[in-house]
């Protein structure tokens, strides 16, 4: 039987804390594509809900929340996303 491996891809993503403040600063950045990480976070936990190519999925305090290549987002449970991806420090 052939066997396959996954071609490597550079992604952006950022963890997701619950917190109000990670809900705008991820908001922001699915709108406007920049980035912003904020010094202050509040400290309450909620869930961050983002319309998907699947739909709307819901991402918890924990997920990552991942740019694809298309630009797309959606949230990755943290055991998947650190099975998955590991950093790098420069797209080439």
């Amino acid at each position: 039987m052939p066997l396959y491996r996954k071609k490597p891809l550079v992604i952006e993503a950022v963890p997701f804390s619950g917190s109000s403040t990670d809900v705008a600063v991820i908001q922001n950045w699915m709108q406007t594509g920049k980035y912003q990480p904020s010094e202050t976070h509040t400290r309450d936990l909620r869930s961050l809900y983002i319309e998907t190519l699947e739909g709307v999925m819901e991402a918890r305090p924990g997920d990552w929340i991942i740019k694809g290549t298309q630009g797309e987002f959606y949230p990755c449970r943290k055991e998947i996303f650190e099975h998955v991806y590991e950093e790098v420090q420069h797209a080439d």
